[in-house]
């Protein structure tokens, strides 16, 4: 019998056990990255300068330039659920956030995160980060579900909506950890800078920054920090010197703002040339009056100056991540929740009431007093169709952003990597180094319904998803290159994206098959996950209101 010599069995276990050795070492002694989510909400996808805006935005473009910007990045189409799905890396449904921070007393229907689900906080918090959140929670009011319940250690902001920037309107009340701070009132303080005025995004910028500080006279430990803004959404509250740079900008309209989009987006490698840009969804600009055109200009001049100072805001912790000297080592992501929104039609909330000839009346009342209306949110959406609540691509494709100096080496590239909001969990576990439980606090835990974005970080990669949507009955499947969407009450659509991802020429008669496959992958994935019907829908909320009555 022939025998192996000894030294080579040596060699030869050397070779292959030194780069698992190895790669443990750095695994051991690399420092985890700082984790920071950057959150817009009613933002479209075209609405930053490095996706083809002309609004002002310098530190989402150097983040942009200094990192990479995805291309096929999807939210949920609306608040509640894309919050919902960033958190816990689960579609909403299962997540028990199928529609909106209201209890419809069904499963994937509740008014807080569902037990069986865990959220990043409390993932994060267990691999030893710290967990910071500013801002918007929006899932759910009751103690068991709030922020401090669900994993974040240091939290201020409301528990609900915010549908104000300068008060604080009925359930936008501001929370310090599980402690009512400030509540409905006409004059807000900010605690930290009394000399302030109370602005939303200057505040909760504010108190991100607090934190981060605080926990690093604890330790060194990473940190992770949920910044969820509430700009752009409604109502129009913008600051007097940022409305200046805009005032009289849009009085061109809508139509050649959408080109300009448009072509940017093309000239960028953002979108391909192929898709063709949507049909405008609004009155031709010329068919206002003179008077219209005025209030209309003056209203995109109130967006854009929100999304400004978001962008001024972004730049603040960019700065004081450098002061600290921890920006290198920071993971920083900027999405949007969904797109931008048409209601309530083209002169938006209470257009015709509250208009550029009374705007002290409105510059700070609270509530759905305005909003920019349908002509400036096809602008938004630009190239596509649709908008927010609805899951053609106009309501769910977000401007995505991440930047790491010490963890991409790319520059200023792009992803077309197709990718989720239920991607950043399992992206921000193997970062951490953190392990995702089989059961947490008692509860059985459903497996993470995403994909690492983590090689994509590195090179470009094209892998197939598919990727399901249903919100208030809207609903679509994305597989490949295919796209099954459909609104509402009316037939599905079937597009190919690689040709058509503006989703004008719909394929369901050419294309019976996939059209038959694709609804049957859905149907599966609803029944999964618990989509209620239009019609279940419609009852469950309407016992719901019925109940809130007595």
């Amino acid at each position: 019998m022939t025998r192996f010599p000894i030294f080579a069995l040596v060699l030869l276990l050397c070779a292959f056990l030194s780069p698992c050795i190895i790669h443990g070492a750095e695994n051991e002694t690399a420092p985890r990255p700082n984790i920071v989510v950057l959150f817009a909400d009613d933002m479209g996808y075209s609405d930053i300068g490095c996706f083809g805006s002309e609004i002002e935005t310098p530190n989402l473009d150097r983040l942009a330039a200094d990192g990479l910007r995805f291309t096929h990045f999807y939210n949920t189409g609306r608040c509640c659920p894309s919050r919902a799905s960033i958190l816990t890396g689960l579609y909403p449904h299962q997540a028990d956030i199928g529609h909106m921070a209201g209890d419809l007393g069904v499963r994937g229907y509740r008014d807080r995160i569902s037990f069986n689900a865990v959220t990043l906080a409390e993932v994060l918090g267990s691999a030893g980060y710290h967990t910071i959140m500013t801002g918007k929670w929006h899932l759910g009011w009751r103690d068991e579900g709030c922020p401090t319940a669900r994993g974040f250690q240091h939290f201020y902001g409301t528990r609900g909506y915010i549908d104000s920037y300068y008060t604080i309107v009925p359930k936008t009340e501001i929370y310090l950890g599980e402690e009512l701070v400030i509540p409905v009132t006409e004059n807000p303080v900010n605690h930290l800078e009394p000399d302030e005025e109370w602005y939303t995004t200057d505040v909760f910028t504010d108190y991100a920054l607090h934190f981060i500080d605080e926990v690093r006279e604890q330790d060194d430990e990473p940190f992770f920090l949920y910044l969820a803004y509430n700009a752009p959404h409604f109502p129009l509250h913008a600051k007097p010197e940022d409305i200046e740079k805009y005032r009289g900008k849009y009085k061109k309209g809508w139509y050649q703002f959408r080109l300009q989009r448009y072509r940017r987006l093309v000239e960028l490698g953002i979108i391909d040339e192929r898709w063709a840009l949507s049909d405008l969804d609004a009155k031709a600009w010329k068919s206002l009056t003179d008077e219209q055109r005025e209030d209309m200009d003056f209203k995109m001049a109130l967006f854009a100056a929100i999304i400004d100072r978001l962008d001024q805001n972004i730049g603040r912790v960019i700065e004081h991540l450098e002061k600290i000297g921890e920006l290198d080592n920071t993971l920083l992501v900027f999405l949007s929740d969904n797109g931008g929104t048409k209601e309530t039609g083209l002169f938006g909330i209470k257009g015709k009431e509250n208009t550029v000839k009374n705007y002290e009346e409105w510059a700070r009342a609270g509530g759905w007093t305005s909003s920019y209306g349908q002509g400036w949110a096809n602008l938004s959406n630009v190239p596509f169709r649709r908008y927010k609540r609805e899951n053609h691509e106009g309501g769910t494709s977000a401007p995505f952003i991440a930047h790491w100096p010490n963890g991409i080496e790319a520059k200023g590239e792009l992803r077309h990597q197709v990718a989720h909001l239920i991607d950043l969990m399992p992206t921000f576990v193997e970062l951490a180094g953190a392990e995702y439980p089989e059961e947490f606090n008692g509860h059985r835990i459903q497996p993470m319904e995403g994909t690492s974005l983590v090689p994509t970080f590195h090179q470009p990669t094209e892998k197939p998803r598919t990727l399901f949507w249903e919100h208030e009955g809207n609903r679509a499947i994305r597989d490949g290159k295919w796209k099954l969407v459909g609104s509402r009450n009316e037939p599905w659509e079937l597009y190919d994206m690689a040709v058509d991802r503006t989703e004008l020429n719909d394929l369901s008669q050419q294309h019976p098959e996939k059209f038959e496959a694709l609804e049957a992958k859905w149907d599966a994935w609803a029944e999964k996950v618990h989509v209620l019907t239009p019609e279940e829908f419609d009852a469950a909320r309407a016992a719901m209101r019925a109940n809130e009555k007595n």
